[in-house]
């Protein structure tokens, strides 16, 4: 029998060691952005999601294995769960946070999926409403906004841990730094662009996948995240 604290501690871990996965799939693309290189966006976000799944695959079966659960049986549990989100909100946010990490890469709304209630069932994927088209010139500034929204936050908490005698060169930590963070900052960034631009993250990503091959737009994206990099290392948090 699967327990909630089981679903929420093999998710955790999933969700940890699958950041670092992206991290370097991101520095990778970053890196091709300031070059100019010009990739397809759909080879680009293929490639990504090929990426991302294929370490899943190894960092899944060690997890696991780890936890002593059986995939089939964890995936009956997490749904079953999910289906009672109210009665078991860790489980809500461990899952939605790992659903998030994978739709960052895969291009895909997930966030909120379930298999009785399909996608778009949060307002993490932009619901049902009509696409909101960006210009390149709009796609600037709301990754602008974005990243600085994003940034502000996760320094916000930072502090916090710190003020509170937090050492965020701890391991665990540091591991409990990053999926407080991942989940709040990105939640108050996306309220913003929601609130400021009326854009949703659905919007905003396919802005991204039609115009990053623009010059301005690929150097401004990698800029963002360097300005990010250098902020959260003055902050204190290992990067």
């Amino acid at each position: 029998c699967i327990s909630a604290d089981d679903v929420v501690a093999i998710f955790d871990k999933l969700f940890l060691a699958m950041q670092n996965v992206v991290v370097q799939l991101s520095q990778q693309v970053q890196q091709i952005q300031m070059s100019g290189q010009m990739i397809p966006e759909a080879q680009l976000r293929g490639l990504l999601k090929a990426e991302f799944e294929r370490a899943l695959v190894a960092c899944q079966a060690q997890v696991f294995e780890e936890n002593d659960v059986d995939a089939d049986c964890l995936e009956e549990a997490t749904w079953e769960f999910m289906e009672e989100a109210d009665k078991y909100p860790k489980v809500k946010r461990a899952v939605e946070r790992f659903q998030k990490l994978y739709e960052s890469m895969s291009g895909e709304d997930v966030v909120g999926w379930t298999p009785s209630k399909g996608k778009n069932a949060t307002s993490g994927g932009g619901g049902g409403g009509a696409k909101k088209e960006l210009t390149a010139e709009e796609l600037i500034k709301a990754a602008t906004l974005y990243f600085e929204t994003l940034t502000e936050k996760m320094v916000d908490i930072a502090k916090e841990y710190k003020a509170a005698g937090k050492d965020l060169k701890d391991p665990k930590v540091s591991q409990q730094y990053q999926m407080e963070a991942s989940s709040d900052a990105n939640d108050v960034a996306e309220e913003k662009l929601k609130s400021e631009m009326d854009i949703v993250m659905s919007d905003f990503r396919a802005a991204v996948d039609k115009h990053s091959r623009v010059p301005a737009v690929g150097q401004t994206l990698g800029m963002l995240q360097i300005k990010q990099q250098q902020e959260l290392m003055a902050a204190g948090v290992p990067m």
